[in-house]
């Protein structure tokens, strides 16, 4: 790791951890100010606006100790870092976003079984009113500081803290409402709106969970990381690139390069290792592997019938990709990989579609073909 991505590490934990005392002290602040008027007006949905404030300070607590936790160096039992701490941080947060939505269900239900009249005073309502413009610029700075260094933690609390600012305005509402008709509606609203968090809760859970399985790269990234590869002459094509996940922004993956096949072994190895520094340098993506397929580039016999198959494979709905082709001569073996689409229903039964056509072109050829992935289908 050299010095300039330790200071960009450095930056990124910077910005979360103050990014996360802000929101500690602006929900802290408040659930003081929510709870005294909650108390004073007598009003369920205040009180319960505090408490939620205050699980939103917790939040904020959880994304500090998981950034601490996760820029921890990487040990014997853990080689590849403590990254992907981060997620089961960002999934603490999400299940008590959807505990604080299913508490606040709970308590608009008794609520609206046994109602009870709310006493508003102006200076409550102003202090509901500030509460919800507080919430909303602290929502919006949150969830765009989450973006902008890539904290899942970040933007599922900047989210919850948009969704305070619902709550909040909905109470406000319920407060107008209930000083000009004399009919209270807190209860309701409050259920309305703990439905909204329950869902949003979910949504995260979800969300977070797809990244823990292991998510498809992204295409920027990976078009980037292909880019860099061709731009070495020998390389004729880059395919089956694989990226795992180890935390936001930290990558480790192979892939395979098609050079020809007159290329030494002595130049392959410098060939790797430039290849590996040039992805390093420009995405910091580390390359653990690169395969080598090689480029007949003698015989012309091997070229045609290079073409010839690949307009009969790629003519098959849902085969988007023929690469590593070689042809001996000598023991009449054929081999190269295709690549199958998602999107096929059954890509076990293109492959053989494929495969079939094939052996009807080169009948007596013994036939070596790989059913392939590409992790970065677009």
């Amino acid at each position: 790791m050299n010095k300039n991505e330790n200071k960009t590490e450095l930056s990124r934990d910077a910005v979360i951890i103050r990014t996360s005392i802000v929101g500690i002290v602006a929900n802290i602040f408040l659930a003081l100010f929510k709870a005294g008027v909650g108390l004073l007006s007598n009003s369920i949905a205040v009180i319960l606006d505090a408490v939620n404030n205050l699980s939103d300070a917790a939040s904020s607590i959880i994304t500090i100790a998981g950034t601490k936790l996760a820029k921890k160096e990487p040990d014997k039992k853990h080689p590849f870092g403590h990254g992907r701490v981060e997620y089961f941080s960002s999934l603490i947060i999400s299940v008590l976003v959807l505990y604080a939505g299913i508490t606040s269900l709970i308590e608009s239900v008794k609520g609206i079984v046994t109602p009870q009249t709310p006493d508003y005073s102006l200076p409550s309502l102003v202090i509901i009113a500030v509460a919800v413009a507080v919430k909303l610029v602290l929502g919006k700075y949150v969830k765009t500081t989450g973006k902008k260094v890539n904290s899942d933690s970040l933007v599922n609390s900047g989210e919850d803290a948009s969704l305070d600012a619902v709550i909040s305005a909905s109470t406000l509402v319920a407060a107008l409402i209930f000083i000009f008709t004399h009919i209270s509606l807190e209860a309701w609203l409050g259920a309305i709106i703990s439905l909204i968090i329950i869902k949003s809760g979910f949504d995260m859970i979800r969300e977070t969970l797809s990244r823990i399985l292991g998510e498809r790269v992204d295409l920027d990234l990976a078009r980037e990381i292909k880019k860099t590869v061709k731009k070495f002459d020998e390389v004729q094509g880059v395919y089956d690139l694989v990226l795992n996940n180890y935390g936001p922004d930290t990558f480790n993956g192979s892939l395979h390069i098609e050079v020809p096949d007159t290329v030494s072994v002595t130049r392959i190895d410098e060939l790797n290792r430039e290849i590996m520094k040039a992805v390093y340098d420009k995405t910091n993506v580390i390359l653990t592997a690169i395969g080598i397929y090689a480029i007949n580039t003698t015989d012309k016999k091997q070229a045609e019938m290079r073409e010839k198959i690949k307009g009969e494979v790629l003519a098959v709905p849902n085969v988007m990709q023929m690469h590593g082709f070689y042809f001996d001569e000598d023991t009449k073996k054929i081999r190269f990989d295709l690549i199958i689409s998602f999107d096929a229903k059954n890509r076990r039964a293109v492959y053989n579609e494929a495969l079939e056509k094939v052996k009807a072109l080169y009948p007596g050829y013994e036939l070596n073909v790989t059913m392939d992935t590409d992790f970065s289908e677009e």
